[in-house]
């Protein structure tokens, strides 16, 4: 049976089997996004709940329990996570039967967290004997999606958990994640892989000028084959190149197009563009975006160190907010206006 497994997270495989015998009740794991985190997670508990796995610990793919798990119909397994990442694997199936499926019924928007009825679904669940006395698996990301009251009832079952009960949270972020939460779990870190392993892996996917959409998310290779076949790629060359040569109306009209896409998306490019300001005028480095190293060394000319440093405070503060602006087209005039304003 061939490894399932990126190349990347081998060791982190043979690290997870080393605690086969002391079995934590609670994983954590963690590392930057688009790394593959959360398929590693279910990598995890398909290898828990498999009935024949091989020397190295990988599910069998062949048993009973490996067939429940990849139709998800495992009954000791469950998935947990924000309505719009189950409504955004839908879509392509729906996408076949759209015209089976349209109705003039407005729906309400799938939630990006992940809510209280959520984790309260899941005590049944954990009240009742497991399908031949083995174990139960529950897979929960991105942590930091839970709200309040949603990490307050999951704090409960890690504090008391069931017998047999092993929960794996994935997260990007500890920092949004509650301290009483962080400490009932075994943390886990998942590394960046090598550049080389990343940009091998892109090739094998076929991805055309994989180096360049490696660099743009920073090293995190899903993220970069996502990025590469997005209908975004578009809006990304015309922000980079408005943000290239700025101006106050430029600005007006970039925030006027951008203002129905996801505000932490643009957000996220402008950090990265501003990072590249900041290392290239620092130490002549580009990190996100070297296709635009002529126009950034350009602009490190021009700006001054103390405002450079000033907007990517606020811009940072500005992406912890991201997800509710009030007003989208204004929250991107004011960010694309300051930036613009360092050049004046």
């Amino acid at each position: 049976m061939s490894n399932p497994l990126f190349a990347w997270q081998t060791s982190a495989w043979d690290y997870f089997q080393s605690l086969r015998d002391r079995m934590p009740h609670a994983f954590l794991l963690y590392g930057p996004q688009g790394i593959g985190k959360s398929l590693f997670a279910e990598h995890m508990a398909q290898s828990l709940l498999c009935e024949r796995p091989d020397a190295h610990g990988h599910a069998c793919q062949a048993c009973g329990s490996c067939g429940w798990f990849l139709q998800y119909s495992h009954p000791d397994y469950r998935r947990v996570r924000p309505e719009l990442l189950d409504e955004e694997d839908a879509s392509s199936v729906e996408a076949d039967v759209e015209a089976a499926t349209k109705t003039s019924k407005a729906s309400k928007a799938p939630s990006k967290e992940i809510v209280i009825n959520q984790i309260r679904g899941l005590s049944d669940f954990m009240n009742i004997s497991t399908h031949r006395q083995g174990r139960r698996v529950i897979v929960l990301y991105p942590a930091e999606a839970l709200n309040i009251p949603a990490a307050n009832a999951l704090l409960k079952s890690l504090e008391e958990p069931s017998a047999n009960t092993v929960f794996i949270l994935v997260s990007n972020s500890l920092d949004k994640l509650l301290p009483t939460i962080l400490s009932r779990c075994h943390k886990f870190a998942l590394a960046m892989p090598e550049r080389d392993q990343a940009l091998a892996w892109l090739q094998a996917q076929g991805v055309k000028d994989p180096d360049v959409w490696l660099a743009q998310q920073g090293g995190a290779p899903l993220a970069a084959l996502d990025m590469s076949q997005s209908d975004n790629r578009g809006e990304l060359d015309d922000f980079l190149r408005q943000l290239s040569k700025p101006s106050a109306d430029a600005s007006l009209k970039l925030a006027d197009k951008m203002q129905k896409m996801e505000i932490i998306t643009t957000v996220a490019w402008m950090q990265r563009w501003l990072y590249d300001l900041f290392s290239y005028k620092q130490a002549a480095r580009i990190r996100y975006y070297p296709r635009y190293e002529r126009e950034i060394k350009a602009l490190a000319v021009r700006v001054d160190m103390n405002s450079l440093l000033r907007i990517i405070k606020n811009t940072n503060e500005r992406q912890a907010i991201a997800s509710h602006p009030l007003s989208a087209k204004l929250f991107l005039e004011d960010m694309l206006l300051e930036y613009s304003a360092l050049f004046a």
